[in-house]
């Protein structure tokens, strides 16, 4: 995703284009009709050659309707192009939003209680629901990591323990699309509370520390054995992927729902 400055850039310069355009259409609309063609004379006294590249540019443009109209095709091409890069996040955040509604109905349902048991939801599909207080996070988490999968928001990596079991649990959310659940989750601290809701109990864990690594620090999801602890993933920094912010926390807590 482009930064703030990239995209300001790019309106900068397309609005920039449509305006001189503009401007220099209606400079010829203005002028007077030309005059019938002179003779042609070799000297070229009083014309006065361009100092820089943007009068050479203007000059260009002036001479030649068809460049103008390239430049125009551009900047209005830059322009629709900055905007839907500005309007996607709304989009995934409306579209994240109404699919949560589903999810959340699904998480409830007897159908998912059965397959959670018998450890069979399918990618995609409700698996728990996280709660960070803190930090004002309420949503349900996916089955699976893919980038369909986290259309929902947060993901949870197949490759790990259900939650609430033992071992490292692992979570990756979006940070600025899709509802971006882990936007905040810089902020938190050790001691925060992290709590899973599943289809047959919950738990609470607690925030241990944070950290930022590299996309290709798989490790931070490696099993701990003997240990029951949930690992949060996200990009960093914000509307970037270049880095990953590490959230590790240890359960506290554990109950199970009646059957």
């Amino acid at each position: 995703m482009l930064t703030l400055a990239a995209l300001a850039l790019i309106v900068t310069i397309g609005t920039g284009g449509v305006l001189l355009t503009l401007r220099i259409q209606r400079a010829e609309q203005r002028a007077a009709p030309a005059p019938a063609p002179a003779p042609v004379v070799a000297a070229t006294a009083g014309v006065r050659t361009p100092e820089n590249v943007v009068e050479r540019v203007v000059l260009v443009l002036k001479r030649r309707k068809a460049a103008r109209a390239v430049l125009s095709l551009l900047s209005v091409g830059l322009l629709l192009g900055a905007a839907g890069m500005m309007g996607y996040p709304f989009y995934t955040n409306v579209y994240q939003d109404r699919l949560q509604s589903q999810l959340d109905r699904q998480l409830a349902s007897p159908d998912l209680r059965d397959a959670y048991v018998n450890r069979s939801v399918g990618e995609g599909d409700s698996l728990t629901q996280i709660i960070i207080p803190r930090i004002d996070v309420d949503t349900i988490v996916v089955e699976g990591t893919t980038a369909s999968a986290l259309r929902a928001g947060a993901g949870h990596y197949p490759s790990t323990p259900l939650p609430c079991e033992v071992g490292n649990v692992a979570i990756a959310g979006h940070r600025t699309t899709y509802g971006k659940p882990f936007h905040a989750l810089d902020v938190l601290e050790p001691g925060d509370r992290i709590t899973l809701k599943t289809p047959i109990g919950q738990c609470t864990y607690e925030v241990e520390r944070s950290w930022i690594t590299v996309p290709t620090d798989v490790a931070v999801v490696d099993n701990t054995p003997g240990e029951a602890r949930l690992t949060l993933t996200t990009c960093h920094p914000k509307g970037s992927a270049r880095q990953r912010l590490i959230v590790t926390a240890t359960m506290v807590s554990a109950e199970a729902f009646d059957a």
